[in-house]
């Protein structure tokens, strides 16, 4: 019986499985309907779909003159898999055969060079997208935002909208998440505003990208305009939206009401790994350690798998409280996981047994590690200079540049902290010289408070003096411990007296550093001292007192 091509696309498109496709494809080779492009769409179309990408190219390969629609259907393919930039190809090869790629091939293009982060690939996109004549197609024009934005250049994405001669709300939300990726914060809260002028009604994916912006930069109060916004989408929306409800929960946690994070979390009717993550990243911020284990435990006893989110979150749980049993716990769990060999959670177990103290573990974890970027190496670093290894941590320091690893800010911090707790004055007035000279790097008040840290704890208090004063930053409360610490330690009252005429410029939030000079003057003997620092420590906590009750008033 022979089955024209009505019957066989009739037969392609019933299919439920690749194995009923294959044999309609078996079929075909032995009839001329093997070269016929219309079957050949809908069977290429299916395997991408289905995401056998090899059946398709083994079949795209054997084309001669593909059509537009099967060039869609393998580029699509491609965009939806691990594969993005086989995408990218896909659309050199379109074009160098001279075939036209209309307004269906760039939105999958351009999600490829989203997904490969490739900006440069997504202007030669835009370019042919203008020289088509379809950079006022509403679906093409929010695809270049995303791309853009995806790829870091929101400059290039805010051109595009602004030209868009018609916006619907999935072009708003694609610029506004924009903003959000790209840390432009307060235009993404400015862009919802100017949406809602608009008269275009936001959806949950919008609410869900602003809330995101709001908790980034601790605006509780457009975080509450925000929700009171979002309930016009329904009295419920919240509750059973779980990627709306996470967001909120992650809002109110960054914006330092973790107790409503909470409740909000324990009230949700269903919860997604996302949900999970993020309040125990909530805990985690706030140092909540115990919480961070109960949750962990809580996830696993409902049948959520931690993902790579999860583990580094614990991770840090462990590092911070410095609990070397519970860290051997999760890394024998780490193991039994896809992301045993990730660098990110190889990188964070080395710092955890570091800051745990086990530094053999750390260094077992770290030369195991094939690529070490400049993290795992700081990481290290830190980890034996807190434990007061400076000299191994400098030795450390000096293998990564050796290793071709550039020391950022961070790096330095870590080396100049390390020399500090074991007095290594002369190697830390090094490093602190190179940071400018060798790298470019502007010291900044952490640097130097390392580096006051480190003259004083040597006792050269009155050097530390004239470091502080030749500095191009105003001097923290910080720096004014470190020295202060120094004049306790080496019984330096007549420094102390100076810096006591100094401190007055401190905000109330700095009432601590008094506490220091008080037991400066303690150790002396200098129980006048003790109740001036005593009651300049009482006026400072009033003033701040004061503070508080007229904001919140």
């Amino acid at each position: 019986m022979i089955i024209g091509r009505e019957g066989v696309v009739s037969l392609l498109e019933g299919c439920r499985s690749m194995r009923e496709l294959k044999q309609v494809h078996g079929y075909m080779t032995t009839t001329a309907l093997v070269r016929d492009v219309v079957p050949l769409s809908r069977l290429v179309d299916f395997c991408t779909g289905a995401g056998d990408l090899d059946y398709a190219r083994s079949v795209f390969l054997r084309i001669d003159n593909p059509s537009v629609f099967i060039w869609n259907s393998m580029i699509r393919g491609f965009s939806s898999s691990e594969l993005p930039a086989e995408a990218l190809a896909m659309y050199r090869d379109m074009q160098r055969r001279s075939h036209r790629p209309d307004n269906f091939t760039f939105p999958f293009v351009l999600r490829s060079c989203a997904a490969t982060s490739d900006s440069q690939f997504c202007g030669c996109v835009h370019s042919r997208v203008v020289r088509s004549g379809y950079e006022s197609d509403l679906y093409v024009s929010t695809s270049l935002i995303h791309g853009y934005a995806a790829c870091g250049d929101v400059e290039s994405a805010e051109v595009v909208f602004e030209e868009m001669p018609r916006r619907n709300v999935v072009a708003w939300t694609a610029m506004i998440a924009g903003y959000v990726k790209s840390g432009r914060t307060q235009d993404a809260v400015r862009l919802l505003q100017q949406m809602d002028f608009a008269g275009v009604e936001a959806n949950e994916v919008t609410m869900a990208n602003v809330l995101a912006a709001c908790g980034r930069i601790r605006d509780i109060d457009t975080g509450r305009w925000a929700l009171r916004r979002l309930h016009r989408l329904g009295p419920d929306v919240i509750r059973s939206n779980v990627v709306l409800a996470t967001a909120v929960l992650d809002m109110y946690a960054r914006c330092g009401s973790l107790r409503t994070a909470r409740e909000l979390f324990d009230g949700m009717t269903h919860r997604n790994l996302a949900s999970w993550n993020a309040i125990i990243t909530a805990y985690n911020q706030y140092e909540r350690c115990d919480e961070v284990v109960e949750l962990f435990a809580e996830m696993r006893g409902h049948g959520v798998r931690p993902d790579k989110v999860t583990l580094l979150g614990l991770l840090g749980t462990c590092a911070r409280r410095g609990d070397r049993g519970l860290g051997l716990g999760v890394h024998a769990y780490v193991e039994k996981t896809s992301c045993s060999q990730d660098v990110q959670v190889r990188t964070t177990l080395s710092h955890m047994y570091a800051k745990a103290g086990d530094v053999q573990s750390a260094f077992q974890v770290f030369w195991g590690l094939e690529r070490k970027d400049v993290v795992a190496w700081t990481g290290m670093i830190i980890g034996l200079g807190s434990h007061g290894r400076g000299h191994e941590a400098v030795d450390l320091f000096e293998a990564m540049q050796k290793d071709g690893v550039a020391p950022d800010g961070i790096a330095f911090i870590g080396v100049l902290s390390a020399c500090s707790h074991s007095g290594l004055v002369e190697e830390g007035r090094r490093y602190f010289d190179a940071m400018r000279s060798d790298y470019g790097i502007a010291p900044s008040l952490h640097h130097y408070g390392c580096m006051v840290d480190l003259l004083s704890r040597a006792g050269r208090i009155a050097e530390a003096e004239r470091f502080v004063d030749s500095m191009p930053l105003r001097p923290n409360a910080a720096i004014w411990s470190a020295m202060l610490s120094g004049c306790r330690i080496h019984d330096d009252v007549e420094v102390a007296e100076r810096l006591r005429r100094r401190m007055a410029e401190l905000s109330p939030a700095n009432s601590g550093v008094f506490v220091l000079l008080s037991n400066v003057y303690a150790a002396r003997g200098r129980w006048d001292g003790v109740g001036w620092a005593r009651a300049s420590m009482r006026q400072k906590r009033m003033e701040k007192s004061l503070v508080h009750s007229s904001v919140g008033g």
